[in-house]
């Protein structure tokens, strides 16, 4: 474990876990991964989406509410063009009915935590989301899905260094593939982290199932299906 674009239709919605999907192209193959970006609110989670995607950070930005999503596309490879989707699900959305629905056809995920704050408590906060999403989505062959730990905000410790050895304990205790101490703010291991989690997304397909074709109006059905789903009631998107 390891320690230490273009983008952005904002979408306002969204569990099996999905196989990478393919999408018609003329000479490259171009694949599509969900990956999720999950954590309580104020650990982030916006930020590091938006550095990664526009290299961009701002101090102001306001909590998510619902779930949000931003794309990345990127050049893998010499034959291949990998499309991300980041669905940044809003910290109170663990404890509504919601997830499962947000959570369909992801491969990979982050869970992301403040160093800001007391690390035992964040810790604890890590291990329910981990939780969840262990409980509510698997990948195709009935595998835990790869989630790596970001220990967010960094830059707030100073002279002090984050608490490697029990990062590093607590992310193999509880199944994470690795974890990173990030910051949003001054560009440190973000984007190593999500290389790391795309190189692991590809190994696992790579003797996997054939990608999908994806259906062009995937987000559209999901998007549907969430207001479907608040208007009868259920989840919470406040």
């Amino acid at each position: 474990m390891e320690g230490g674009g273009h983008t952005t239709p904002r979408a306002r919605s969204n569990t099996n876990g999905g196989a990478p999907k393919e999408l018609p192209a003329a000479q490259k193959k171009e694949f599509l991964y969900k990956i999720l970006v999950v954590g309580n609110m104020g650990t982030g989670k916006t930020s590091i989406i938006k550095r990664y995607c526009d290299n961009e950070f701002s101090d102001n930005y306001k909590s998510t509410i619902g779930v949000d999503f931003a794309l990345k596309s990127l050049e893998w490879g010499h034959n291949s063009m990998v499309h991300l989707q980041l669905w940044d699900i809003a910290g109170q959305e663990r404890y509504g009915n919601l997830t499962r629905v947000y959570y369909r056809d992801a491969v990979g995920g982050f869970v992301v935590l403040d160093l800001g704050r007391p690390l035992q408590e964040s810790l604890d906060i890590v291990k329910k989301w981990k939780g969840d999403i262990d409980s509510k989505i698997r990948l195709w062959n009935g595998d835990a899905l790869p989630v790596v730990l970001l220990a967010n905000k960094v830059d707030l410790l100073g002279d002090k260094k984050a608490d490697e050895r029990t990062l590093e304990e607590f992310a193999k205790e509880n199944g994470f593939i690795g974890w990173f101490a990030t910051s949003a703010k001054e560009n440190l291991h973000v984007e190593k982290a999500m290389t790391f989690l795309i190189n692991h997304i590809i190994h696992n397909y790579q003797n996997g199932p054939q990608p999908e074709n994806t259906d062009s109006m995937h987000l559209t059905l999901d998007e549907k299906e969430i207001r479907k789903y608040e208007d009868d009631g259920g989840g919470c998107s406040c």
